[in-house]
């Protein structure tokens, strides 16, 4: 098979008028032995296994990784897989490259060798030895060496990762960590810029990120550190809080902790930042009720309620949903609903929410209303004021519709007995106001949804 490259070409028509695009094309002919046979496009980097047949290292590494234990080519099975680079392929790719150059094609540079598990480990030694005597600028070398290592390739990431690298690396961080804190964090803030994709680390690693001193050092970035150095303690934070509750319980007494999320929402730096702030709450406020109890007021007392709803007003699907989820534990304490009662927007957005978002926030939506108008006689006792108002605007901007389409789309059962609470109580209260009849929408309530 010989696959062929097109190229379109301008040529002028007249030259008293503007330049127009010709529509003819131009083909050339990509030699078969210069394509992939995974990926049929040329190579970049080809490698040849075993069993004699070169690939595109890209595509080969994609087609083991997806647990494949077969050449591609001649189905035999791989008795190893190694993969050895076929210099001379790719030195007649390049030069045919560039005596075509005039048809568009660039050059293709030499490729970087792969970082092997041996070069990892022997530099981890490395690390943990400098570690150990307190050689600070032999350490952010030696850092700096794995971060280039991680930019190279995602094969190099995934090297990097498989072989210990992110608990020596942690190591690091708490040695550091007071150091950081008194003088400069060039170090650990190197070291920070990695770890942002070493997760899941092992125990040993966990442990020593989640350590007292290593939090104290997260947070003092996230208060005192550059834009890029907030990000990535944002990152490691939330990465860190999602492994397990006792990060969560040790991480919520660190002093500065909840201003400085609230601050990275209040003031974003970028999207990624405010997400893993949001994450960052919404594991927090998701443990133990004891802690609830503490740490939503405390949320509540920054303001991060109305922070919440001016994201939800134009945020995209991914921060839509987070912030969906951290209002959603908010409403779990009464201090909490009581903020949320005093928004003038929160039903406006709630009810826009549902349908146009996502299932889950759809969910979320659903979850926060019942919430809230499950609990409105905390406010009133007939539910009259404030919190029926909540239930009257709800009617007013089409609610009932709204949870209608959800119910015949489709969703959970947990949310499917939300959103039968939710229009029972509205249709109660459309009845209640006197200006609707009733029977319309409970025949609705009787389909066997």
């Amino acid at each position: 098979m010989i696959v062929s490259w097109r190229l379109r070409r301008k040529s002028k028509k007249n030259k008293k008028q503007s330049q127009e695009i010709n529509s003819d094309m131009e083909m050339i002919m990509i030699p078969r032995h210069f394509c992939c046979p995974i990926s049929l496009d040329l190579m970049k980097d080809p490698v040849t296994l075993s069993t004699g047949i070169t690939y595109d290292r890209e595509s080969i590494d994609k087609w083991i990784e997806d647990g494949n234990l077969t050449c591609p080519v001649t189905n035999q099975v791989l008795a190893s897989f190694d993969q050895i680079p076929n210099h001379s392929l790719r030195k007649m790719i390049q030069d045919w490259g560039f005596e075509n150059r005039s048809y568009g094609f660039e050059r293709i540079p030499t490729p970087r060798v792969p970082v092997t598990p041996y070069e990892v480990s022997e530099i981890c030694k490395r690390v943990k030895a400098a570690t150990q005597r307190g050689e600070k600028r032999k350490c952010q070398e030696l850092v700096r060496k794995i971060k280039n290592w991680g930019k190279e390739s995602e094969r190099n990431k995934r090297c990097v990762e498989e072989n210990g690298a992110g608990c020596v690396l942690s190591a690091c961080f708490e040695s550091f960590a007071s150091a950081a804190m008194e003088k400069d964090g060039d170090l650990t803030g190197e070291i920070l810029s990695v770890l942002v994709w070493m997760f899941p680390l092992g125990e040993e690693g966990q442990s020593r990120l989640g350590s007292i001193k290593s939090l104290n050092c997260l947070v003092w970035f996230l208060k005192s550190g550059d834009l890029s150095a907030r990000q990535n303690a944002a990152l490691v934070l939330k990465n860190l809080l999602a492994l397990d509750q006792r990060h969560v319980n040790a991480s919520v007494e660190i002093e500065g902790v909840v201003e400085s999320l609230v601050r990275l929402i209040k003031e974003p730096i970028c999207p990624t930042a405010t997400k893993a702030s949001l994450m960052a709450i919404f594991y927090m406020t998701s443990s133990s009720s004891d802690l609830n109890e503490k740490m939503i007021p405390t949320f509540v007392e920054m303001g991060l309620v109305s922070l919440i709803i001016e994201i939800l007003v134009d945020g995209d699907k991914s921060i839509c949903e987070k912030a969906l989820g951290v209002l959603s534990h908010i409403c779990d304490c009464k201090e909490g609903r009581e903020k949320v009662y005093e928004n003038a927007l929160i039903v406006t957005v709630l009810i826009t929410k549902i349908v146009s978002v996502s299932n889950l926030a759809s969910e979320l939506s659903v979850s926060i209303l019942w919430k809230l108008f499950k609990n409105h006689k905390e406010r009133s006792g007939d539910g009259d004021d404030d919190a029926g108002g909540v239930v009257v605007e709800a009617l007013q901007m089409g609610a009932i519709q709204k949870l209608l389409v959800l119910l015949q789309v489709g969703c959970g059962h947990s949310t499917k007995e939300k959103l039968k609470e939710l229009l029972k109580l509205l249709n109660q209260f459309r009845v209640k106001l006197g200006c609707f009849d009733s029977s319309e929408d409970l025949k609705y309530l009787k389909k066997p949804y």
